[in-house]
């Protein structure tokens, strides 16, 4: 594998039963019992997802719903709420975007991550990987799944080792043995049609992909070849592609326990502040910054948020403006504090002028 795919850090994150979990949490009569969002059983319609209790009777996504029903009589069955499911993901993309701009979304509940460049947690994706997913449960009461590898296909692969709500993490040293074992089914875009094929050849793993003679695998198998030669060998080129343009960023964290107006100020800002600043080394080298922000959440739930226009972030003003919303609450625990600045792309005189003094000229 080439030595630039060995430094890239690649996070796939997969939400666990995503519909089914929203439900059980906005639901707590859900929370225990085998459930499914679908369509109606006395019509022609399909599960969208079930929850793991479900899954445990062999219900499966894509399900017919009288099948699923048969399956396991007991099963519950409700419409989906998509403005919900909707609105749930664009806070998760969020949290994601706390960690570094290039996201590729594939859908409402999975997304790739490069963090490459971040400089969180010394540049562990592991750790990274481990703070989103505590982000996602901390603030929204859902789980996740995380895989951790130098290239997409693996991270994709490795998100669903440990289903759910676990982490697994390949290393670039640790590739070469892990595709060697890994079944040719559970990579992306091997479907049964093409298992079918494949095992026709004695074809179940990498390792026999790896040992067949290349030419008869691109002869027989065309573009699907190409990429078994290259997936089989532990080779994914592609990078990960984002269309967002950042427009703020932000430091966020609800607490597990409320905590008091000191404790906020003197403990949790200064470790809020140094947090948001290792993010903004990358982004001010294209970026400038136009506001900053101090968002706090108190035990009643109630919301108070103030931004003010800046061209910088420093602790004082960060706590200028926590002790003014501070000063309305009249000494109220707190259960959520977020810092943030909004920022715009630099013009391109100010680009230049930015390089030449990073130059020194």
């Amino acid at each position: 594998m080439a030595e630039l795919e060995q430094q890239r850090k690649i996070i796939h994150i997969d939400m666990d039963c995503f519909y089914a979990a929203v439900e059980m949490r906005d639901h707590p009569q859900y929370r225990d019992i085998a459930l499914a969002i679908g369509g109606r059983v006395d019509r022609r319609s399909v599960l969208s997802t079930c929850n793991y209790l479900a899954r445990q009777f062999g219900v499966h996504s894509a399900m017919p719903s009288f099948k699923a029903k048969q399956l396991c009589p007991d099963l519950v069955i409700i419409a989906g709420r998509m403005d919900v499911y909707t609105q749930v993901s664009k806070q998760i993309r969020e949290i994601f975007y706390r960690y570094t701009d290039i996201v590729e979304p594939l859908s409402l509940d999975e997304a790739f991550l490069d963090v490459s460049d971040c400089k969180l947690f010394k540049g562990s994706a592991t750790y990274i990987a481990m703070d989103i997913r505590r982000a996602i449960f901390d603030e929204l009461q859902l789980t996740a799944s995380a895989g951790v590898a130098p290239v997409k296909f693996l991270a994709k692969i490795a998100s669903d080792e440990n289903k759910p709500n676990g982490l697994c993490v390949i290393t670039p040293q640790q590739v070469p043995e892990f595709v060697k074992t890994l079944a040719l089914k559970k990579i992306p875009g091997v479907g049964r049609v093409a298992q079918q094929k494949l095992a026709q050849r004695g074809l179940f793993s990498c390792a026999d992909v790896q040992n067949y003679p290349p030419q008869e695998l691109l002869l027989e198998f065309g573009k699907l070849g190409q990429n078994l030669l290259n997936y089989c060998h532990g080779i994914d080129a592609r990078t990960v592609i984002s269309n967002r343009q950042r427009k703020s960023l932000a430091v966020e964290h609800t607490f597990r326990y409320d905590i008091g107006p000191k404790a906020a100020r003197n403990e949790k800002l200064p470790l809020f502040y140094k947090e948001l600043n290792l993010r903004l080394e990358a982004i001010l080298k294209e970026h400038i910054i136009t506001k900053v922000g101090v968002k706090v959440k108190f035990m009643d739930f109630t919301t108070k948020n103030i931004e003010r226009k800046a061209s910088h972030i420093s602790l004082s003003l960060l706590e200028d403006i926590l002790d003014y919303l501070l000063s309305q609450s009249m000494e109220k625990p707190i259960r959520l504090l977020g810092i943030s600045v909004a920022i715009e792309k630099r013009n391109k005189a100010e680009n230049q002028a930015q390089q030449l003094s990073l130059l020194g000229v």
